[in-house]
Order: structure tokens, then sequence, then C-alpha cells
């Protein structure tokens, strides 16, 4: 069984949800992201997912496009966030989240081996073609790290049941159709949606996409394995004056969410 699989299995025993932060590699600096993980993990986060930031993100909102954007403005280096992960001990698992571009740039052999040397549990490639994806699933297996995918509410069962095939550790159940943001509350559509899941495959379904606030948690709480928040966490650590103790905060009331249940 995987780290991230383990995760979701002690979750589980413990009668609650999981719960993930995004957050974004090198926003302001990698040091400041290790100072963020390093609060998180205080915190009692689940597992934690790392944006790598690049030029042109299939789904992400404004606001992680804008963070993309500093980093990238401040010079960040994949092998840079490898060396700075790699620094890290005692932090819960974490998830790359990588376009299909970067990772094919470097070599997926290459990627995937620098990932599990640095201490990813598993990857998230959005824009994995799907004529790719057997052969990426079978190279993250290889060196231990799960393949997350990504079903979108507008995914046909036939397509579903296609991306389950190469799908390891968690779902990744987008909850809205368009790209990463905060919203207001969760749609009667995505309950309906995660039960047609829960009936495809046994593996733990996380819901990212729109997710902002402890109370989107009780929507989800019998339906859902875990909930993923990324903009929310985003917008404070551009915003902020104290960010890491804003941030830290914050997941504090996700952490109480998700385990009241």
């Amino acid at each position: 069984m995987s780290v991230i699989a383990k995760t979701f299995e002690t979750a589980k025993a413990e009668n609650r949800m999981a719960f993930m932060p995004f957050i974004t590699a090198g926003d302001p600096d990698l040091d400041g992201t290790k100072s963020l993980i390093k609060e998180l993990a205080a915190q009692d986060v689940d597992l934690i997912e790392i944006g790598f930031p690049y030029s042109d993100p299939i789904a992400d909102g404004p606001v992680i496009q804008e963070s993309y954007t500093r980093a990238l403005a401040a010079g960040i280096q994949i092998d840079d966030i490898f060396t700075a992960v790699k620094s890290l001990d005692d932090v819960p698992p974490l998830v790359a989240m990588v376009s299909y571009a970067l990772v094919f740039r470097t070599g997926l052999e290459a990627f995937v081996q620098k990932a599990a040397d640095a201490g990813f549990a598993g990857m998230i490639v959005p824009d994995l073609p799907g004529d790719e994806a057997v052969e990426f699933s079978a190279v993250t297996q290889k060196h231990g790290l799960d393949l997350v995918q990504l079903v979108a509410p507008t995914s046909t069962p036939e397509r579903t049941t296609k991306i389950l095939e190469t799908c390891t550790g968690f779902v990744y159940c987008i909850a809205v159709s368009g790209i990463t943001g905060e919203r207001t509350g969760v749609r009667p559509e995505l309950i309906e949606h995660l039960k047609s899941l829960r009936q495809l495959t046994d593996l733990p379904l996380a819901v990212g996409f729109g997710i902002s606030q402890p109370e989107h948690v009780d929507s989800l709480r019998d339906v859902a394995d875990g909930v993923i928040v990324g903009s929310a966490i985003v917008r404070r650590l551009s915003e902020s004056e104290s960010p890491i103790e804003d941030i830290g905060k914050f997941a504090a009331t996700m952490v109480t969410a998700v385990r009241n249940g």
C-alpha cells in the first residue's frame, strides 16, 4: 500500500475526511515555501499538494496563475523545487501538481526519478494525454509514486472508466466545470457525481476546485474521502501581512472541519 493510500486509510479508520492544502512552489520564494510546508505539517494536515509553476496552466484560475507568474519571475527552477523538498523532514505526503509539458521537457523517467528522490509521494498531471497515461502510470509505480488522475463532472462514464484504469492513490474529483477558484457553496450536482463515481472505484475520492470554507466539508462528508483547498490558501499568501501565520490558522479550521464528522 502506498503512502497516500495509507493516509486515506488512516483517515477512514478514524471516521473522518482527509485535508490536502495546495501551495505554489517558489511563491514568494523557496524558503517561504519550506516554511509554509512546515507550518501546514504543524497543523496536522494529511497531505500537501505542491504546484510546479508553469507559464500556461491548463485549469488554474487567476489566483493560482498569478502565484505561478510571481514564482517564475523570481527565477524558480524545477531542480530547485526538488532540492527544497528533499531538505524537509517529518512532513505529510507531498503530491506534485505538474504540467505534462514540464515532465516531457525533462524526460518522463528522469522527472519521476527526481520526484521520488526528493520525497514526493505522488503526481497529478492535469494535461496528461490519454494515450500517454499507461506509460506514465507504469513509470510512477516503478518509482513508488502514485499517479492521481482528475475526473471532471462532464466526464462520461466511459471516459471516467478509462481514466480510473491508470489512477492510484486517490481520485481528484473536480467540483465544478471550469478553472480553480473560491466559490460560495457545493452544488447538488457534485453530490450526485460523487455517488456515481463511488460505483466505479474503491479509490478514495478527494474534491477540489472551489472548496474554500470549513462549511463546504459538511456537504461532502458522506460522499467524499477528502477535500483539497488551493486558491483560498494562495490568496492569503499574497494578501496577508503575516501569511504563514494566517494560512496556519486557516488550515487549522479546515483540519477541525474534516475531523468533526
